[in-house]
């Protein structure tokens, strides 16, 4: 069998984009809310967000609430699959793969 790291995803291989999807779940949540919860900068969220979305593992909708305008981030069923699968590849490492 092969080893767990080749089925890690590199669009989930830096902290912020790990803990930007695991906060995603299945809601739609705001760029605002979301980075005051990763602690992170509108930048590096930006940067992050569109790393994601490349491969299509977030969409992204810009509209208003009230006059202001805002932006809202939803992770994608590809996305949600391809993150589960990311997660099970670091269990199986972490258990200490015997290659067995």
């Amino acid at each position: 069998m092969p080893h767990p790291r080749h089925g890690l995803d590199a669009a989930f291989q830096t902290p912020l984009r790990l803990s930007l999807m695991a906060a995603l779940g299945r809601e739609e949540i705001d760029f605002g809310a979301l980075r005051d919860a990763l602690e992170t900068s509108d930048s590096q969220l930006s940067k992050a967000i569109g790393a994601l979305e490349q491969p299509g593992y977030v969409t992204v909708r810009k509209g208003h609430l009230g006059s202001r305008p805002r932006t809202w981030i939803t992770a994608t069923l590809r996305g949600r699959r391809a993150f589960e699968r990311h997660l099970a590849a670091l269990a199986e490492i972490g258990r200490g793969y015997s290659g067995s």
